[in-house]
């Protein structure tokens, strides 16, 4: 049985939740979410916290059990603190720009990269190397991160690329002229 699905979810002040049937919405200061559960789990709100229960001992609502709780705890830390990743572009001539609801990435290539920022997202370019994605939902803001990152990961010889600040890169030393 997962240890994670038995811990209720707290509610904190400012944050309303309505449970209604299997979907749940999480209004806050933020913004608001909200995730239908399946079937197989039931969802409860009392005394200023939410429980999550296997409503069936079927393999999927075993499996869906202490996931359904991450979700919704992740939705109640998205309406209240949101969630943030940085970003790091470092190389000659490597940058990043805003134009409006996309984002244009100059990253080595013969032309540039436009990535449209979807909805819900905030993109903020410190100096042209410094990228800022902030968002309600947790899933999102780390999937439009990797996303950028993944058009030039950092690699090991120079370092050149994108890359998560807090992320180390570790560098190999270049060919050796004997």
């Amino acid at each position: 049985m997962s240890r994670v699905g038995n811990q209720p979810v707290s509610i904190p002040t400012g944050v309303t939740v309505e449970v209604s049937g299997q979907t749940v919405t999480v209004k806050g200061a933020k913004g608001e979410c909200s995730y239908t559960a399946p079937a197989c789990i039931a969802v409860e709100q009392n005394e200023g916290r939410i429980v999550v229960s296997r409503a069936d001992q079927s393999k999927f609502g075993k499996a869906m059990f202490g996931t359904v709780r991450s979700l919704i705890s992740n939705m109640v830390v998205g309406v209240s603190e949101g969630y943030k990743k940085d970003l790091i572009i470092e190389g000659v001539g490597y940058k990043a720009q805003m134009k409006g609801q996309e984002i244009v990435l100059s990253l080595g290539f013969s032309h540039d990269i436009v990535y449209p920022i979807p909805d819900g997202i905030q993109v903020d370019v410190q100096g042209g190397t410094a990228v800022s994605i902030e968002g309600i939902d947790k899933q999102l803001v780390g999937q439009v991160a990797a996303r950028i990152r993944d058009y030039s990961p950092a690699e090991p010889y120079k370092g050149k690329g994108v890359r998560y600040r807090n992320e180390q890169i570790r560098r190999k030393e270049g060919k050796a002229v004997a």
